[in-house]
């Protein structure tokens, strides 16, 4: 190895200030060189693999050939600090701050409502700056394809996208002053609102006593003005203008070599065979994280020139190795727009395999030669390459040769594969040839920015002026450990004729020659089969069209068609404040998150952006790998003898209880003798650093005795009659007398799979030892921070009043920082309280999806009576969730499902039961919607049954048993359903239900591989509670003598805009200015005793509280006001002071006295409802099982406003997750236990391409609700079962293309709608075709638990 003197020093920019790094370690990411060295928190971790883009940094750069400087977004996590050598990095700190100059992109997303819980948002931000660094005026599909490498769980993106729109060209967008507009009769006046940081008049205009549409108006952004950004550093150019030579980088544990020319190289490639070379670290960089592969030498080969040149010649283009992605798609889109279409067909298909490949930070960093040399079998270019005949040029010592990208490449065999010695130097991608065609398709869970299940590259020869197979290459990814060629199918097809029997004959051999077995890893075995056929029909479909052999009104030319596009537009539409409210009431106004802009600028302060204290330690958390065993042994040694541990802290380190007591017993906080699941808190190390702990923790030797049962899923549940207690039954009149009145009866079953919170930041908690009388602040992310005081307190046996926890903000949370986030909190107390040393325990993204639980898995039995006019008479269902090893808030789940499965309809007489069900998983717990989603989407299961058992359109049945007007529910409770019905009919007649339908038939009659399906799904959501103590809330309200001030509360600002709405509030009350108003963090210290921040109660109750201390200190500064009545705001209040008037008061509000009698089977727990309806329309391709949403309306109830931009928000935001929940969202889960979805590579939410092309909120007007503060009404949970609308359209759309090939049209799908289960049910010859597989005669890769 080189010795520490023969190192080079790093030297790269960082938002124009210079690093100089002497002893650079080729072991540390920029990601935490930003963060711990610099202290640039602005960029943030949110999974360390490249696939959230929450870290988004921009790389500036001089291009080796060109030597112009480049511009282009990374993810930090992936950027080793020693690759950027003479490199500038921009963060988001470094283009605008709040106490210098915002830049136009943090202020506009910032404005248009783009930023809720903020965690995303600087990475959003640093992702559109790139693109404005490259293209100042970008059109949409540029704009979208910049943010499809970013994830957001709070917003549904649609705020994002139209802060970013307003830098299109303005004839490429056709929604951008309109987004702040509001007309009636064609006149556009006055200003109504709030939007700046503090100021007035900066929404949309809008019409006192009407209709507002749009959230936001542009008038007023900061210009673009490009003479403005940091200019590339002088120093760096002047460095690359001399000599270069080989830089070697050298830490502890790795060599880093940066060879400056190709012989170097290969000297180094001769000296070290096995060293990897690493260009865009997008392939390695993961390998090394997530599975523990460790390369002592690391060669970067990004300087060497040879390696980026693009030479265009006779036969194509050859690429450099190192040539970026991006790099290869701007050449080939240069060369597709220039040269006749023949010889490009291949390139037209690379482009479009590079257009979803992703996403743009990727792009930009992956190199195509390490894309190749990857041989990964979900490449979505190698197939494509290889089909294509491309040729790959190495080098070594002994000279250079050519190898076909062929089969033996793939095998890792055979002349084509390189030799250790060998490297890639560049790749010859050839012309296509008179009578080639060229196809390329692929199948992933999103459509964009996931890898592929199965990818296919074919081309074919066909003889000129015959239809006669001259040659073929047929190559695919994903149905094997690499790519796979159907080299015996294309030998046997050449001299075929192209037609039907060589199209039966293809099918046949390539289901011989791709044999996938049963337990293949990735499982979805038939799902894979059939896309391997129906890939190959698109192809010879597209190849007959090609060759003008295709009938155009041949049914199956829809395979080909691509799916419907319309222009993007989303309207939002809601009430103007009333025409004689105050300019300075900013109640009912759009206004800004509190915090928008300084998240966009990165000065937010999270949990984990505190800066460590002297001496501050970082805990790794070691858990099962067994699903149920006991524990036989510990051993600890190897891990306490690694650099940097301080200590290992065990269950019996606590000097309390290290136990959580339940409803149904107790949970260890760590595993004491025996484990229940993988992912089981054990043990956690302590080391000065967290890679220091997380080596270490590897280090921990656990010997375990399996034991049995081993209990995974609702059926093993049921079987072994294991269940949480207690189980829960309601019963309402006469059931089996209803039963047998009936006109007819309908039995069936659904599942619906869990969710996993993905919020954007993980687990975060610091816990500070005060050093005296036990006292510790701990600072969290949590929805429940006294939860959270009173697990510590037991922990370390000291009363409540030694700890305070403190909340700032939090990252996301969705019920996920409840109740999981008490028990991180007591390890990482125990740890500061026995080290006397602050703490830190951040999980990474891997390990907070194993450990924390998610939405509970629900498996639905129903039985149901109905008329034949479709009235239901009778409903008996049991509903059955996987509570996972410890009961949690299972039970409560339960409870709140079966309290609302009657979702908005009058069932008379019903019967349903509820069980939690124990099992060896890691145990779920409270998410949005908390247990309401998944019973209500068992009931709208079957009433889209009732439909066509009765042969009545669905939103006939649905409306016919509709709650309406005042009445009962199940519960015994009075429920005023009148606007329930108003949301019906707006939605039905905003959507243009009946036209669309219509419209949908006759498209679905011309189209058989397509189809489009429509649903109309409403939705009744309870705001309440189930004991009477729950929904109490107090505050505490300063007034500071310069007249402003401070407002503490018990709510957790988490994204949802509570901070906001406190804001409103207590400046409405005040009668002051909201720029006056500042909320402090939630903190036990201020406000004790809280209620967790979920329910959709943050507003509700904290919002009475605060205004009743607002209304404590009017009515002390009403006789002052009264002599004075000319005399300012701060002049009351100083003289209130000399008068010696108290100017602090605490504000209480009891909550709403409502609680559920179990033993009666009645109750009054809902205050009041919030009522929606959402319609929407979707594509689906029949062959691949992809779909497209089309158009979504929704129309809430949701009482009066009190910030249409948050309210709107949170019910957009919510909908996308449903949307996520019904057609994504998928966990997976081995036979033995293991979670095998432990981050955005395995794990797919909604992205930027999933929100429907055109979407529309609504909420209705002149509805006050007299049983909330301001007549307003909860809104952050009920929206999100409206994303089932896409499901249940998805499921329209499969009925049409089911009746159209004679199968049955009730058939059971599943949640979610996977592009799996959406091919699978659409029955035709290609999945007749395939081998089945019995259940019980293999052993599967997953399991639905």
């Amino acid at each position: 190895m080189t010795s520490l003197a023969e190192c080079n020093q790093l030297l790269f920019y960082v938002n124009g200030r210079k690093i100089l790094e002497k002893n650079a370690d080729p072991e540390v990411m920029l990601l935490p060189y930003l963060r711990e060295k610099l202290l640039l928190t602005g960029t943030k971790y949110g999974c360390g693999g490249g696939g959230c883009g929450a870290c988004t940094v921009m790389v500036s750069t001089i291009h080796p050939i060109t030597k112009k400087i480049i511009h282009y977004s990374a993810n930090a996590c992936l950027l080793p600090v020693c690759s950027l050598h003479g490199a500038a990095i921009t963060t988001v700190e470094g283009i605008g701050s709040t106490t210098s100059r915002l830049h136009p992109v943090q202020e506009r997303i910032a404005k248009a409502h783009g930023s809720q819980c903020g965690f995303c948002t600087p990475g959003m931000v640093m992702s559109m700056y790139s693109l404005l660094r490259n293209h100042p005026q970008p059109t949409m599909q540029q704009i979208n394809e910049a943010l499809g490498g970013n994830l957001c769980r709070c917003t549904g993106y649609r705020p994002i996208v139209d802060g970013c729109k307003t830098f299109c060209n303005k004839a490429d967008c056709c929604q951008l002053k309109e987004n702040g507009t509001c007309n009636v009769n064609g006149d556009t006046i006055k200003s109504n609102g709030v939007n700046g940081v503090n100021g007035l008049n900066e929404a949309q205009d809008s019409v006192s006593g009407d209709v507002c549409t749009g959230l936001f108006k542009e008038d007023n952004f900061l210009p673009l003005d490009p003479t403005q950004e940091l200019i590339f550093p002088p120093e760096l150019i002047l460095m690359d203008n001399e000599n270069q030579k080989e830089l070697i980088f050298r830490g502890q544990r790795m060599t880093w070599f940066s060879p400056a020319s190709l012989q170097e190289l290969l000297n180094l490639k001769v000296q070290y065979p096995k060293a990897p070379l690493v260009v865009g670290n997008t392939a390695v960089g993961p390998e090394m994280k997530f599975r523990g592969i460790f390369h002592p030498v690391i060669i970067f080969p990004a300087r060497i020139v040879e390696l980026h040149l693009v030479t265009e010649r006779d036969t194509g283009i050859t690429f450099g190795a190192a040539c970026s992605l991006t790099v290869l798609k701007d050449t080939l889109y240069n060369a597709v727009s220039r040269l006749p279409e023949e010889k490009t067909k291949l390139f037209r298909v690379l482009l479009q395999q590079l257009g979803t490949l992703g996403g743009a930070q990727i792009r930009n960093t992956a190199s195509l030669g390490g894309n190749i040399i990857s041989r990964s079998t979900t490449s979505d270019l190698n197939p494509v390459l290889a089909a294509g005949g491309c040729v790959l040029n190495l080098a070594s010592k002994d000279g250079t040769k050519q190898v076909p990208l062929d089969e033996s490449f793939f095998a890792a065999s055979g002349s084509s594969f390189p030799k250790p010695q060998e490297i890639l130097v560049s790749v010859h991608i050839p012309y296509s040839r008179k009578g080639d065609h060229v196809f390329a398709i692929r199948q992933a869970q999103r459509r964009e920015n996931a890898l592929p299940i199965v990818i296919a590259g074919m081309k074919v020869q066909i003889e000129e002026n015959r239809d006669v197979i001259k040659t073929i290459c047929i190559f695919y990814g994903g149905v094997g450990a690499t790519t796979m060629c159907a080299k015996e199918t294309s030998r046997r097809l050449v001299g075929k004729h192209w037609d039907e029997d060589m199209l039966s004959e293809a099918c046949k051999l390539i289901l011989e020659e791709i044999r996938l077995n049963p337990s293949a890893p990735g499982g979805m075995v038939e799902y894979k089969r059939a896309l391997t056929v129906s890939f190959l029909f698109k192809f010879y479909l597209e190849v007959l069209r090609a060759l003008s052999q295709l009938d155009p009104n041949n049914p199956d030319i829809s395979a080909l068609k691509r799916f419907d596009s319309t222009p993007s537009e989303h309207i939002q539409t809601y009430q103007n404040v009333p025409e004689e409210q105050p300019d300075c009431d900013p109640v009912g106004r759009p206004i800004m998150h509190r915090s928008g802009i300084k998240q966009a600028t990165g000065e937010a302060i999270y949990t984990d952006d505190m800066p460590p204290v002297a001496g501050e330690l970082y805990v790794r958390l070691v858990t099962s790998s067994r699903a149920h065993a006991n524990i036989v042994s510990m051993d600890f040694s190897e891990a306490l003898a690694q650099p940097g541990v301080v200590d290992i802290i065990t269950a019996d380190d606590f000097p309390g209880t290290s136990e959580c007591t339940l409803d149904d017993g107790t949970v260890q906080i760590l595993a004491r003798g025996k484990v229940l699941c993988v992912g089981q808190v054990i043990c956690a190390v302590l080391a000065n650093t967290p890679d220091e702990a997380k080596k270490a923790a590897a280090k921990v030797n656990i010997v375990y005795e399996n034991l049995e049962p081993v209990i995974l899923t609702i059926e093993e549940a049921i079987n072994n009659n294991s269940f949480y207690q207690p189980q829960r039954q309601l019963e309402v009149g006469n059931v089996e007398e209803a039963f047998q009145s009936a006109d007819q009866v309908h039995e069936g079953e659904v599942y619906i799979s869990g969710q996993e919170h993905f919020y954007m930041e993980t687990q975060s908690i610091r816990a500070v030892p005060k050093g005296e009388d036990g006292e510790m602040d701990v600072y969290l992310a949590t929805q429940d921070p006294t939860h959270t005081q009173s697990l510590l307190c037991a922990a370390l046996n000291v009363p409540a009043n030694r700890i305070a926890c403190h909340v700032k903000r939090v990252g996301g949370a969705f019920g996920g920082k409840a109740t999981k986030t008490g028990h991180l909190a007591a390890i990482t107390a125990v740890a500061a309280n026995k080290t006397k040393r602050a703490v830190r325990c951040v999980l990474e993204r891997g390990d907070d999806m194993l450990i924390t639980g998610g939405r509970h898995p629900y498996l639905g039995k129903y039985k149901v009576g109905f008329m034949n006019d479709g009235h239901v008479t009778a409903v008996d269902v049991s509903y059955f969730n996987n509570a996972g090893s410890s009961s949690d808030d299972s039970v409560l789940v339960v409870e709140i499902g079966l309290m609302n499965m009657d979702n908005a309809y009058k069932i008379p007489n019903l019967r349903c039961k509820g069980s939690a069900c124990k099992t060896n998983l890691p145990s779920n717990t409270a998410f949005r919607g908390f247990g309401y989603p998944q019973a209500a989407f068992v009931t709208e299961t079957w009433m889209s049954e009732i439909s066509i058992k009765t042969g009545l359109p669905p939103e006939k049945v649905r409306e016919i048993n509709l709650h309406r007007g005042i009445g009962q529910t199940h519960l015994k409770q009075e429920i005023d359903a009148r606007t329930l019905i108003m949301c019906w009919n707006e939605c039905m007649e905003k959507s243009s239900y009946h036209n669309r339908r219509m419209a949908i038939e006759e498209f679905n009659k011309q189209n058989y591989w397509k189809k489009k399906g429509l649903a109309i799904i409403p939705m009744k959501f309870p705001i309440g509670s189930i004991v009477k103590f729950f929904g109490q809330a107090a505050a505490l309200v300063h007034v500071y003598l310069d007249g402003t001030v401070l407002v503490s509360h018990g709510g957790v600002e988490m994204g949802q805009g509570v901070h906001t709405k406190i804001m409103q509030i207590a400046s409405r009350e005040l009668q002051i200015p909201i720029s006056n108003v500042h909320v402090v963090e939630t903190s036990t210290a201020s406000v004790p005793n809280t209620m967790t921040s979920g329910g959709s109660l943050g507003t509700d109750v904290n919002g009475m509280a605060v205004k009743s201390a607002c209304q404590k200190l009017l009515q002390r500064l009403e006789p002052i006001k009264e002599a004075n009545p000319k005399g300012s705001w701060k002049d009351w209040v100083n003289e209130a002071f000399l008068q010696s008037i108290s100017l602090s008061a605490t504000g209480f509000f009891r909550g709403f006295g409502r609680e559920m009698n179990w033993d009666k089977g009645e109750g009054n727990p809902a205050h009041y409802f919030v009522f929606g309806v959402a319609c929407s329309e979707v594509e689906i391709d029949c062959l691949t099982g992809d779909h497209k949403n089309l158009r979504t309306d929704i129309v809430m109830d949701i009482g009066c406003s009190i910030n249409p931009a948050v309210d709107i928000g949170q019910i957009e935001g919510a909908f996308v997750q449903g949307l996520g929940l019904f057609t994504i969202e998928e966990l997976k889960f081995s036979p033995q236990g293991v979670l095998y979805t432990r981050g955005p590579a395995q794990y797919k939410i909604p992205a930027v391409c999933d929100i429907p092309e055109q979407f529309y909120v609504s909420l209705l007007t002149d509805v006050p609700n007299p049983h909330a503060i301001y007549s307003s009404k909860g809104v952050g949970e009920p929206a999100l079962f409206l994303g089932s609308s896409i499901y249940f359209a998805i499921k329209d759309a499969l009925t049409y293309a089911r009746k159209e090939r004679g199968m049955s049209e009730l058939f059971t799908l599943n949640s979610p709608a996977t592009p799996e289960k959406i091919r699978m049910a659409c029955g035709d010859r290609f999945t007749n075709m395939i081998p089945k597989d019995a259940p019980g005669t293999y052993n599967p890769w997953a399991i639905n638990v």
